[in-house]
């Protein structure tokens, strides 16, 4: 299906500042969709203007839908619909004529100009199912009454508010709660939801004809003087969104003027409870931030035990144990690895590491034993985001086969050249495989080497790494022009967040 932006490209002549009003309305409509029960369709006139195109629609979380099938997309000739050539060439709201039937199911249609500085962009069509219709509730009056309102602001270019785009995952619905106030800010209507919100705020009365601001101010107690600003937004004077704790309970609420006519005649405010949302938020953050300090922890202890080997290969060199010396500094390098894995990982919110910078700490920290700096090391391609369980045994096998590289393909007083190559390859969605190369420009490797049963304690660790934990498979081989590759082939299976 084409996107609201495709289609009016291809089809229209509107300019990005009018495609950015339409994006606002479509993200607000919902609100409108739920007080009026209906189907909304966005219809544009085309460039040649002989026909429109609809580019957007939404469904009712109230009511039946009039619509079973998409209609994004779809084209009609002008006079097809007369009330959509009504609404556009006169600017007003079209109600006239009889219900239309679709597939046995009577819908009335009203047609809706949408504007934007004084200049009719298109017309949001209005279908309301009139299978279930009933005499109406309080409720489903008050409703009605505010997508009216709202219907009105949208035709004379006021609605929606410029800048305040909220989210549609974590705004408060209709359904949510529901409150309408009077120009003075006083409840005229409360939904049975907005009620039990207000109780458990610690509203001992009921709603209507309290003033909310100053009653909302009252439930949401702070230290100092009152907060003017709470008074004013729960007052519905301005579009604003803010949360009100109190009685150990936390109220997200939305105040949308009322302007139909451009005058202030009151508000709608949508709310909904929010406590058991923030409590589990907070019980995450604590969790995140209880998880950071043992990564940071886990990082300092290795360090000192890097600190205690390192002091005790020194000691051993004095006595001229050179083996000895050598073996514990390898220890070094390798808790050094784990780490910077465990650093990495105390700065994050979640088990998760950009690699790139820990295999660049890696080179840096191997390419420091190379005397004079006679052998550098650096990095091509990305390794990208891994997960902790394959960043920590991956840096201890990037260690150890750098190392490798540097003690066995030089010899003493010659210079050269250590390449760590990463390619990522998707392999379905969410799964991939990462190859890992690490080449140098040295001596190469010596005659009838067999990589899986030869060579130092460090290639049995990164044989072990690799085949037993990561599940990848592990090569040396010799490198065009001379050298050595160590070539790593590892499945990466990212976890879902």
């Amino acid at each position: 299906m084409p996107s609201m932006n495709d289609l009016v490209h291809q089809h229209t002549d509107l300019g990005e500042r009018d495609l950015e009003w339409l994006h606002l309305l479509v993200s607000e409509w919902q609100l409108l969709s739920d007080l009026s029960f209906a189907d909304l369709v966005l219809w544009l006139p085309t460039r040649d203007g002989t026909r429109y195109v609809s580019v957007a629609q939404m469904r009712p979380n109230t009511g039946p839908t009039s619509y079973q099938d998409d209609m994004v997309g779809h084209l009609v000739p002008r006079g097809r619909r007369p009330l959509l050539d009504v609404a556009h060439d006169e600017g007003r709201i079209v109600r006239e004529g009889d219900p239309e039937w679709r597939e046995e199911v009577p819908v009335r249609v009203e047609s809706i100009p949408v504007r934007r500085e004084g200049r009719v962009l298109g017309v949001i069509a209005r279908n309301t199912n009139l299978l279930t219709v009933r005499t109406p509730s309080r409720l489903e009056l008050t409703y009605l009454q505010s997508a009216s309102d709202l219907a009105q602001m949208i035709a004379g270019g006021t609605f929606p508010y410029p800048g305040q785009q909220v989210g549609m995952d974590r705004a408060p619905r209709v359904g949510d709660g529901f409150l309408r106030l009077d120009a003075d800010g006083v409840v005229q209507y409360a939904s049975p939801n907005a009620l039990s919100a207000y109780h458990r705020l610690g509203l001992a009365a009921d709603l209507v004809g309290l003033p909310l601001g100053p009653t909302t101010a009252e439930l949401a107690p702070t230290r100092g003087p009152v907060d003017e600003s709470l008074v004013k937004l729960a007052s519905g004077y301005a579009p604003r969104e803010t949360e009100i704790e109190g009685n150990d309970c936390v109220v997200q609420l939305r105040a949308i003027p009322l302007k139909p006519k451009g005058e202030h005649i009151g508000s709608l405010i949508l709310l909904r409870d929010v406590t058991e949302l923030r409590r589990r938020e907070r019980e995450l953050i604590t969790k995140d931030a209880t998880i950071r300090e043992i990564h940071h922890r886990v990082k300092n202890n290795l360090q000192t035990v890097a600190a205690l080997l390192r002091l005790q290969a020194r000691r051993i060199g004095a006595t001229g144990d050179e083996n000895a010396r050598a073996a514990l500094e390898e220890a070094v390098r390798r808790v050094g690895s784990i780490a910077i894995v465990h650093e990495t990982l105390s700065q994050n919110l979640d088990e998760r590491v950009e690699f790139d910078e820990i295999a660049d700490r890696v080179i840096t920290m191997v390419a420091e034993l190379s005397p004079d700096g006679r052998v550098t090391g650096h990095r091509r391609g990305r390794f990208g985001i891994l997960d902790a369980e394959i960043a920590t045994p991956l840096s201890m096998v990037l260690t150890e086969i750098l190392q490798n590289a540097l003690e066995h393909a030089f010899g003493p007083g010659e210079t050269g050249r250590i390449e760590v190559g990463a390619t990522r390859t998707e392999v379905r969605r969410g799964s991939a495989r990462l190859l890992v190369t690490v080449t140098d420009n040295g001596r190469g490797l010596p005659e009838g080497f067999d990589p899986r049963s030869d060579g130092s304690l460090g290639l049995q660790i990164v044989r072990t790494l690799v085949e037993g934990e990561l599940g990848g498979r592990f090569d040396m081989i010799a490198a065009e022009g001379g050298g050595t590759r160590a070539v790593l082939d590892l499945p990466v299976e990212q976890r879902k967040r």
